[in-house]
């Protein structure tokens, strides 16, 4: 393999952003793979790593997805042809998949929110949308204890079998 084919491998296999937030506060009963469309000084930034989804959520109006407050920073050299930074983006589901998730958001009180925006690895960028559901405070303070507690039963277990 060529030295320009490794990079375009481990290009399309990367993940771009994370949203850490999201898994903090939501509690993610479902995931799905979206496509989005975008313009091209967009792609170039998201690229380039520019992109915040811990403010995003996504909506289904009028029989199509969108996605709103994710924030690409404009590109550097887009000059005259730069989007918008936070505008509204079309989200890329079939039709029974969007009527899948408006059922769920709408009956139940769910929220769509991004998880995360990588390549896949035929080169084209994806979102993956949670459908969450918020947590409680006491949600939220049991989550923590849980991982104390394990980080401390992985850090103790460590310790007892280096000493042997």
């Amino acid at each position: 393999m060529k030295k320009n084919e490794a990079k375009l491998e481990t290009e399309r296999n990367r993940r771009i952003a994370v949203n850490r937030k999201a898994l903090h506060l939501y509690i993610v009963l479902d995931r799905v793979e979206t496509g989005i469309a975008l313009l091209g000084t967009e792609v170039k930034a998201i690229r380039d790593g520019q992109v915040d989804l811990s403010a995003g959520f996504a909506r289904v109006e009028n029989g199509q997805a969108t996605l709103y407050d994710v924030h690409i920073k404009p590109y550097e050299y887009g000059h005259q042809f730069n989007h918008e930074p936070r505008r509204p983006r079309r989200l890329l589901l079939h039709r029974r998949e969007i009527r899948k998730l408006f059922g769920s958001v709408t009956l139940r009180g769910r929220t769509l929110v991004p998880l995360s925006l990588y390549f896949n690895p035929r080169g084209k960028l994806k979102v993956e949308l949670g459908l969450c559901q918020g947590k409680h405070m006491a949600d939220r303070r049991e989550t923590l204890k849980r991982k104390t507690a394990d980080r401390e039963a992985a850090r103790a277990i460590t310790e007892h079998g280096g000493k042997r």
